[in-house]
């Protein structure tokens, strides 16, 4: 053996260096002479002793091989192996060991050694050829290696993710960026299928495609979202193809794309695709919905768009219109001369401005038809603000237009009867004044009232009044001259304007002949009318030299004819202005004596003739004014009567009559029955009956203390409808009296039919018993029917004692009058009720 750390060197020049680390001399010498022998160049051997000596040779390079003992003084053991394998873990290691030592050897060999060798059976021959032999498999295995090591780097430098799998589909192998694109690291990869990591809305999806690849033999490619850890969704394309030794697949490699953002400009890109879809869509649906009519045009006046009003409108759809010259579907002519009108788009074009249709124009349709239209045209800009067409917005104006035409008519007729109103006969007055002053002439109104038309309302109701307001207006119309004018004041008063008379007697033919005219009944439906008329005449010079004047004055006529008992014309005279002046302050007293309460009631009693005991009242009205003091009722009734202030002035007297009896109940009186007055505005009013029923609920008062007087011509008016009335009233439990009796239509069947409790002899058959035969006669006769009849007779206007005597003989049940009492206040009153 040599000594300690000395080396010896059998250098020769060769292919191979090997370094033989070995303290046992004789074993040494065995293997120099066995590499050796293998002849020169083959094997150049270097031979240490010790592991120091080795590590350090190792550290000097180029040694290829390594023969290594396993028991060397300073080193043994699989220890004395980790310390070379670490000096040179590229160098091909060799174990040399005893039998004994076998076991550490193969650790050696699992732990990086290529083989072992047993000392005292290493052979001259065999020793070379092994060395060759695991010197090749380390060159291939290292050419392998770098391969692997090429192919990995590359791979690892491929921006495509690399999956690769075996004849079962397990993962042997990712690359980089298959690892960053699935969020997977190799380690998780390995032994998995590739499908692991697919996001699981896609993977059904993808299995089916790739089942069906695979059947059919086609090549196997799609898109789909990977999943990571993480939640990071990455979208990939996957192209899979076979790998082949030649003979039979060995598996499968897949190539993964990260398509993540394609997608993202694919999503986008669809996302304003669908945004302007929907802003397409949007804006066709509100084009369409819209009222207006828009069609749009190119630069040469070829029509590019219409919305579906203005297919209507022009008579064109879309599909045929496109393309086509705007003049041809666009027609526009000018209503006035019926000439082609300018092309509005051409000069939005021409001049880069919004322009206006001409005023007038129509649109002739594709089939003919025309409408008027308004429109406006506007150009149209791309985007570099360069005009490249024009858009029309138009609608039709045919119903607007005639409205403005209906409008201005109404400003100046009525709508009831088309005749002129207030306004125009205004106007024509005033022309008919200055013509006549320029050729000496004299100009004629006649102010019209139709006499009770407030019964026909209220009885008939509004609708049968209007018919008869417009067959009086004809009737009215066609007795005048075409030169004249008929209008309609408001209500039921006419002005008939005669614009030039030679004298005023010709105003009065005029109104003889509308008196004629308007006494012919009016069949309304089933309604058979009979209308009357007052009329009133001025005239101009004589009566005023304005318009205002000759109004007015003709107006004073018209009531001065109604004063006279209706049904007559009246010249206009000085005084008549008077009396308008003074029923205009008495109308406009009573509408404040019914807001401020100046009503009173008096009441007159009713005496039984044969007992001298009271048996009933009658209520009276009283008008207490701040300044005339008690008005009689015959100074403001029948003024109340024409301005319609009687009928919220009755129902004031019935529910203050109700009330004070029930008062008077209340406080232990005894209370008689009270008579109230109806007027016949009051008693055709709608909602009359309903009225007094609901007097009597909220004064309390049963009916039966309640009667209504009402006069012959009032029930004779309508029968039928008064028998409808008086029935209703009866049976609510009201008494019901015949006031006046004798004074009007004397008709005695009515008698018969109405249920009537009372008769009540009028004051002026009364007041003459004594004197006039024929006067004591009516008394007598009336007193007789009221007794054959059931029905209780009361005679008023009973001042002497020679009246009562007559009644009495002819056995008169009741008097009223001022032989017994004046009417008195309620107070005063209430006194009787205490003697009763």
């Amino acid at each position: 053996m040599g000594q300690p750390g000395s080396a010896r060197r059998s250098v020769t020049r060769c292919a191979t260096r090997v370094l033989l680390v070995e303290d046992n001399r004789g074993d040494a010498e065995l293997i120099e002479q066995s590499l050796a022998g293998e002849g020169e160049g083959s094997f150049g051997v270097e031979s240490v002793s010790r592991l120091s000596d080795a590590l350090e040779r190792l550290g000097s390079g180029g040694i290829e091989v390594l023969l290594l003992d396993l028991a060397l003084p300073d080193g043994q053991g699989i220890e004395a192996f980790d310390q070379v394998f670490r000096a040179a873990p590229d160098v091909l290691i060799l174990v040399l060991g005893t039998a004994s030592d076998e076991a550490i050897a193969r650790q050696a060999v699992q732990r990086g050694a290529s083989d072992y060798l047993i000392k005292g059976h290493v052979d001259a021959h065999w020793l070379p050829r092994a060395l060759r032999y695991l010197l090749d498999r380390k060159a291939t295995r290292d050419a392998l290696q770098a391969s692997e090591l090429r192919f990995r780097a590359m791979s690892d430098a491929s921006p495509l993710g690399i999956f690769v799998s075996d004849v079962q589909g397990d993962c042997v192998y990712t690359n980089a960026a298959y690892q960053r694109i699935s969020g997977l690291t190799f380690e998780e990869t390995l032994g998995t299928k590739w499908s692991t990591a697919i996001h699981p809305d896609d993977r059904q999806r993808v299995l089916a495609e790739w089942r069906d690849a695979a059947g059919s033999g086609a090549p196997f490619q799609t898109e789909f979202r990977f999943l990571q850890p993480d939640e990071r969704v990455v979208w990939a394309r996957v192209n899979s193809a076979a790998m082949n030794d030649g003979l039979a697949a060995n598996g499968r490699v897949k190539t993964v794309e990260d398509i993540s953002q394609r997608k993202a400009v694919e999503f986008a890109l669809r996302a304003v695709e669908e945004a302007l879809f929907e802003e397409r869509e949007r804006a066709q649906v509100t084009l369409d919905s819209i009222g207006d009519a828009v069609l749009t045009t190119d630069l040469q006046g070829k029509v590019t768009y219409l919305n579906l009003a203005a297919e209507v409108m022009t008579g064109w759809s879309r599909e045929d219109a496109l393309g086509r010259p705007l003049s041809e579907v666009f027609h526009i002519i000018d209503g006035a001369t019926r000439q082609a009108a300018p092309n509005p788009a051409r000069r939005a074009i021409s001049e880069n401005r919004t322009v206006g249709l001409a005023a007038d124009s129509l649109l002739v349709r594709r089939d003919g038809c025309e409408s008027a239209i308004e429109d406006s045209a506007a150009p149209i800009h791309n985007r570099d603000g360069r005009v490249a067409g024009a858009v029309i917005v138009f609608h039709d104006v045919s119903e607007s237009r005639a409205m403005v035409l209906k409008m201005a008519h109404l400003a100046h007729h009525d709508f009831l009867t088309g005749l002129p109103n207030r306004v125009l006969l205004t106007e024509r007055l005033s022309q008919a004044i200055g013509l006549a002053r320029r050729r000496g002439k004299q100009v004629a109104l006649l102010f019209v009232d139709l006499d009770y038309f407030k019964h026909i309302n209220d009885s008939l109701g509004h609708a049968v009044g209007d018919l008869v307001l417009q067959s009086a207006a004809l009737r009215l119309s066609a007795c005048v001259r075409t030169t004249d004018t008929v209008c309609r004041q408001g209500g039921d008063e006419f002005v008939i304007l005669l614009a030039e008379i030679e004298q005023p007697q010709d105003a009065a033919l005029v109104a003889e002949k509308l008196l004629v005219a308007l006494a012919e009944p009016q069949r309304i439906g089933q309604h058979e009318i009979h209308v009357t008329l007052s009329i009133g005449i001025s005239v101009y010079p004589d009566d005023g030299v304005d318009t205002d004047a000759v109004m007015e004055n003709a107006d004073a006529a018209m009531y001065h004819a109604k004063a006279s008992g209706r049904n007559n014309y009246q010249f206009f005279t000085a005084g008549m202005n008077s009396h308008a002046v003074r029923r205009l302050f008495v109308e406009t007293g009573l509408r404040r004596a019914l807001r401020q309460s100046e009503f009173r009631l008096h009441y007159q009693p009713q005496i039984d003739l044969a007992s001298g005991t009271m048996t009933g009242t009658e209520a009276l009205i009283r008008w207490l004014d701040p300044a005339l003091g008690l008005v009689e009722p015959e100074q403001f009734v029948p003024i109340a009567e024409e301005c319609g202030l009687i009928v919220p002035i009755g129902r004031w007297v019935l529910r203050e009559a109700c009330r004070q009896v029930q008062s008077w109940l209340d406080s232990g009186l005894h209370a008689v029955p009270v008579a109230v007055n109806i007027s016949a505005l009051e008693f055709r009013h709608q909602g009359f009956v309903e009225g007094l029923a609901l007097i009597l609920k909220e004064t309390g008062l049963a009916p039966r203390y309640l009667e209504l007087e009402l006069t012959e011509s009032i029930l004779m008016h309508n029968t039928e409808s008064s028998g409808r009335v008086l029935a209703s009233l009866k049976a609510m439990g009201v008494q019901l009296a015949i006031d006046d009796f004798g004074t009007g239509y004397s008709s005695l069947g009515y008698l018969k039919r109405f249920p009537i409790d009372t008769l009540k002899i009028d004051q002026s058959f009364v007041q003459d018993l004594a004197t006039d035969t024929d006067d004591a006669t009516i008394v007598s006769a009336v007193i007789g029917m009221g007794r054959n009849l059931k029905q209780r007779v009361i005679a008023e206007g009973v001042e002497t004692q020679e009246q009562l005597a007559f009644l009495r003989t002819q056995r008169c049940e009741q008097g009223q009058g001022f032989f017994f009492n004046r009417p008195l206040p309620a107070e005063d009153f209430a006194r009787l009720l205490v003697a009763v």
